[in-house]
């Protein structure tokens, strides 16, 4: 039975005074209208309706139902016309700023996906991952991993990626030997750096929850994470990046994780957009349609709030 169905046949027939009257209403059969309100009292055990064979009349659990149905259709009437509007009015270009590696990995099949759903909706995506100013450089939107980069802009958190450590097999097999975090020191680095970050510190758990942070270093820095990967593949270095650029070197053995019984920390993903007030329609249904897509992913751990 379609509740929802059930429950809007009920209350016309309430309004209408009749099966008949609410039949020509609905554009059904008298017989068809009396069946969803029977398959409705059958559904909740009750009585909704005194019949005569001129007129009808509310039992008190009818009554009581009847009130509650009114105001929860009216409700629903609401949400789904606010949902329309929004989708109507969510159109133009929406301007993106992300990385290369995570753009690549979510955010193409996202707006694959968003644009099936709202076709009115274009996208302009920059993937050279700098921290630009978002208002200067006229960006509705930006996705970063970590570190959201600026002052004065409103920051939500999606959701959290792993960062893993690897290299090559062959790189592994000419250096010596890891065993603790502390053995870094003896190994070429390949760093994540942009000006606001160096990532020169490279964290580590062990089982008892015990920290560590190594100051590494190394030949070769970028702002790219996926060439850093690409770089420890053609055994350059080790590598440390989030595992969804990871995760396909592994999967095919040009990489493997180096200190497999540490833990690694995870980064929050974050969507980033200048001012709270006055948010437009476009970025406000891509920021929810994007957090419920992201929250399916496997390698992504959804973001809970505090309670």
């Amino acid at each position: 039975m379609d509740k929802l169905e059930a429950m809007r046949v009920f209350c016309t027939v309430v309004e209408a005074g009749s099966f008949a009257n609410a039949a020509d209403k609905l554009a059904q059969s008298t017989s068809a209208v009396s069946r969803w309100v029977a398959q409705l009292e059958s559904h909740l055990n009750v009585r909704l309706l005194n019949r005569t064979t001129r007129r009808i009349s509310l039992t008190e659990s009818g009554h009581a139902y009847y009130e509650r149905c009114v105001q929860w259709l009216l409700e629903l009437d609401a949400l789904e016309s606010s949902v329309s509007e929004q989708s109507q009015s969510a159109q133009g270009t929406l301007r993106i700023t992300t990385s290369l590696g995570f753009g690549l990995s979510y955010l193409a099949p996202a707006i694959r996906a968003c644009q099936a759903q709202f076709p009115q909706l274009q996208f302009h995506v920059s993937l050279s991952g700098h921290m630009v100013d978002l208002v200067e450089e006229g960006f509705d939107l930006a996705l970063r991993i970590g570190s959201v980069g600026q002052q004065h802009v409103v920051a939500k958190a999606m959701g959290y990626t792993q960062l893993l450590y690897a290299a090559s097999p062959r790189y592994l097999a000419k250096q010596p030997r890891l065993v603790h975090p502390s053995d870094l020191a003896q190994h070429n680095c390949l760093i994540y750096q942009h000006h606001l970050s160096h990532q020169k510190v490279w964290t580590f758990l062990d089982a008892q929850q015990q920290q560590y942070d190594m100051t590494v270093d190394g030949l070769i820095g970028s702002d790219n994470s996926s060439f850093l990967v690409e770089l420890a593949a053609q055994d350059m270095g080790i590598c440390c990046a989030p595992c969804f650029i990871i995760t396909p070197y592994l999967n095919t053995g040009r990489l493997v994780r180096i200190l497999p019984n540490y833990h690694t920390p995870v980064s929050t993903i974050y969507a980033v957009y200048p001012h709270r007030k006055h948010l437009s329609a476009k970025v406000r249904l891509f920021i929810g349609f994007f957090s419920q897509w992201l929250q399916s992913q496997q390698e992504i751990t959804p973001y809970q709030t505090e309670s």
